[in-house]
């Protein structure tokens, strides 16, 4: 077989964007849809076709030579190997899915070539960051996701805040990217070349000291695009965009971005105990931050941003814990559950008639039991219920952060388990809000497109049964994907039976008590009664404030004093000073210009008796 044919992975992708970027306006409505539907699947199937390549170390394939310069090379090249084949696959097949969806949501759109156009490349950049063999092709699709998640979550335009939303999310995700950039520059210094390959195999050779800093660099652009502290503020305000957007950011795209480029590079992030606790403590921290963020949102999209924030903070600190495999088993599960819970929120949105706050919705079921059955599978999956694919992932992290051993990473277990039971707490707020009891809507419900309610049910069996895919000894599971990865799996939990069970136990009853506790308060309309706690983290413990006072006010006040006071005061006070000056000057030389013969002969008289007078006092 032969290993060029993995460029059609990406080829698919690219070519349906093009193509609907220059003719899909020209085209009937269908056709641009079909081709966009049609390039990401036609993908997903070359990833599965092509899918024997990558066992073993992998097989790379080069395209062609990007850059070249002296020793430095830059192909555009591919590294089809366990990780990236798996990540891959997930991609694709989860796009497809969203894809299929957004035909029936965005039927009535006008621009809708422009929005397929950006969602095909949404899925090229991604899959470029996933197949790249060297860093700098990956910083490429590292910026083409930035580009496109800013046209599409700032798609309808129009409206301000959308554009706003959208212009946060690029400004805030370049921030980590400036890390990211200088963490490639650096290692280019170091080892003479950005290959994926071969860093990992040198990474050895690299101070300590300097590993740290790296890997620190590293975490930083991870941050910016997986929305953990401290650049996380624009994920929710990215829910302004459509919602397949939403679905695609959220489940196969953009947030996963940082996970994936940490778990590629783990063999040098690896060698610094010290980075490894930086990533385990941000995404602890990240994780409770969320939740509890998420237990005050009124709108039914934030509650779900903010929970992906927080299952991304999960799969951070599995990574800080050196469990390659349970960082992209729970990336994969909720992969699955994600995508299926954003395109039930857009199903229940059309059905409350385009109103998002859920305090305002209730009765759901009975408008759409479908809906509800699905959606109340990944929510079980979110919240962690006992057997689903959300369960295994999720318990899997906890086992490894507790396995570490250290009085330190016991601490961010602890965290990590207070996260487990919010999270059960407000998952089921979400349901009970939205389906239990009477409609509390007075708008009037659209029509849901087949299209809408199919794509549902494949992803609530992926999300349910997800768990199979590295189901752990311990349940009587073959941990597939940990074999799958090999080498590039990281460390083996290794627990007696006992406090396994124990620590199984207590999953089981973070989860009742959570469910528990958000029947008691909610299982009723409890009303809606505001309160300063409750705006405190309906408004992400005013995160977006500190910013605000800390960067954006000094920015502002810099520029004010650079604009004002340099630009206006001095440099164009200057300017208009010496134009004032020639003017004036002008002026005077004007009033001798008078056109009169008697006052030329006049001025020449005088000026000859000047002459006379100035020789007659030089010559004495």
């Amino acid at each position: 077989m032969d290993a060029k044919l993995l460029f059609l992975i990406l080829f698919f992708p690219l070519a349906g964007g093009a193509c609907n970027a220059v003719l899909g306006m020209r085209l009937p409505r269908r056709v641009p849809v079909a081709i966009a539907i049609g390039a990401v699947a036609a993908s997903f199937v070359s990833t599965l076709a092509l899918w024997p390549l990558a066992a073993g170390e992998g097989t790379g394939a080069t395209l062609f030579t990007w850059l070249a310069s002296g020793d430095f090379q830059a192909p555009v090249g591919i590294l089809f190997d366990p990780l990236s084949a798996s990540m891959a696959l997930m991609v694709t097949g989860v796009s497809t899915i969203i894809h299929l969806y957004a035909a029936g949501y965005m039927e009535e759109e006008r621009d809708y070539a422009r929005f397929f156009a950006l969602l095909n490349l949404f899925v090229f950049a991604m899959l470029t960051i996933v197949l790249a063999d060297n860093l700098l092709l990956l910083f490429l699709g590292w910026e083409g996701v930035g580009f496109c998640s800013y046209g599409l979550i700032g798609f309808w335009y129009a409206e301000e805040k959308n554009a706003l939303a959208g212009r946060k999310a690029f400004l805030v995700t370049r921030v980590g990217d400036v890390f990211l950039g200088i963490a490639v520059l650096w290692l280019f210094k170091l080892l003479g070349t950005l290959s994926i390959a071969a860093i990992n195999g040198q990474a050895a050779s690299i101070d300590p000291a300097t590993v740290t800093i790296l890997v620190l660099l590293l975490l930083g652009g991870a941050c910016g695009k997986s929305a953990q502290l401290p650049l996380m503020t624009w994920l929710p305000d990215a829910m302004a965009g459509p919602t397949p957007v939403s679905a695609l950011i959220h489940a196969a795209t953009m947030v996963t971005a940082g996970v994936y480029l940490l778990c590629r590079l783990f063999p040098l992030v690896s060698l610094s105990a010290t980075a490894m606790a930086a990533i385990a403590t941000v995404g602890a921290l990240s994780a409770l931050y969320a939740a509890s963020c998420a237990l005050a949102q009124r709108e039914i999209k934030r509650v779900l941003a903010y929970s992906t924030m927080s299952q991304i903070g999960y799969m951070f600190l599995a990574v800080g814990t050196g469990s390659v495999a349970g960082a992209m088993f729970h990336l994969y599960t909720h992969a699955f559950f994600k995508a299926l819970l954003f395109m039930g929120a857009g199903c229940i949105i059309h059905l409350a008639g385009n109103e998002n706050d859920i305090f305002k919705m209730g009765g759901m079921k009975q408008k759409s039991p479908l809906v509800f059955w699905v959606f109340l599978a990944g929510a079980l999956c979110l919240a962690g219920a006992p057997l689903t694919g959300g369960f295994f992932s999720k318990d899997g992290i906890l086992l490894a952060a507790f396995a570490q051993g250290s009085t330190y990473f016991k601490g961010l277990w602890l965290l990590a388990a207070l996260t487990a039971f919010l999270t059960a707490l407000y998952t089921f707020r979400l349901v009970y809000l939205v389906f239990a009891g009477e409609s509390r809507t007075s708008h009037k419900g659209h029509h849901l497109p087949k299209t809408m309610l199919l794509t549902l049910v494949p992803l609530a069996a992926l999300g349910l049964f997800g768990g199979l895919l590295n189901l752990p000894a311990f349940y009587g599971g073959g941990e597939i994907l940990h074999h799958w990865l090999g080498p590039r799996a990281g460390v083996e939990i290794h627990l007696d039976h006992s406090t396994e069970f124990g620590l199984l136990g207590l999953a089981v009853a973070l989860f009742v008590l959570g469910w528990q506790m958000a029947r008691w308060r909610y299982g009723k309309f409890p009303g809606d009664r505001p309160s300063s706690v409750k705006g405190f983290f309906l408004r992400g413990w005013q995160a977006d404030r500190l910013v605000d006072v800390t960067v954006l006010a000094p920015f502002r006040g810099l520029a004010n004093f650079f604009w004002k006071g340099t630009d206006l005061t001095v440099i164009d006070g200057l300017l208009h000073t010496l134009s004032r000056g020639t003017l004036e000057a002008g002026d005077m030389l004007r009033r001798f210009t008078t056109g009169r013969l008697s006052a030329y002969l006049g001025a020449l008289a005088w000026g000859l008796v000047l002459i006379l007078g100035w020789l007659l006092v030089t010559q004495m």
